[in-house]
């Protein structure tokens, strides 16, 4: 069984997160900058087994996709030809990143850390790939 891998897809930079093994746990993973994603999500693929890459799909609150929809989707076809057999999925975004500062006040991260976009990002990933597994059973 292969882990699965979830994006923050953003227009500076991405939070990304994964499960063990297993698929038990979501953690954190690291930020990358956007341009060096794909590259960087290729190159994780041939150390590890992965198995799934879910992306977040930021809604407006019409429930239309944002503008950035069109660069995920983008991305998305990138991938799956760089990774024949990868399979790809979406999961409403919509939140994560307020979650991800709750979250952080709750487990006592000083303000100064709280301000790190990319944290923020790889928490918002994290959180991502959690809705995700507890939506689909995993």
């Amino acid at each position: 069984m292969g882990r699965i891998m979830a994006i923050d897809y953003g227009g500076k930079r991405c939070g990304i997160a994964v499960t063990d093994p297993f698929r038990l746990i979501a953690t954190g993973l690291t930020t990358v900058e956007t341009p060096q994603l794909l590259s960087f999500v290729v190159g994780y693929a041939k150390k590890e087994t992965l198995d799934l890459v879910v992306l977040g799909l930021p809604y407006r609150l019409d429930g239309s996709l944002s503008v950035i929809a069109n660069k995920i989707k983008a991305f998305a076809l990138q991938l799956e030809k760089s990774i024949p057999g990868l399979e790809i999925d979406g999961m409403d975004e919509s939140g994560t990143s307020l979650q991800a500062v709750e979250s952080m006040v709750l487990a006592g991260i000083p303000k100064m850390k709280r301000r790190d976009r990319g944290l923020i990002d790889k928490v918002s990933a994290t959180l991502i790939l959690q809705r995700y597994m507890q939506e689909k059973g995993i």
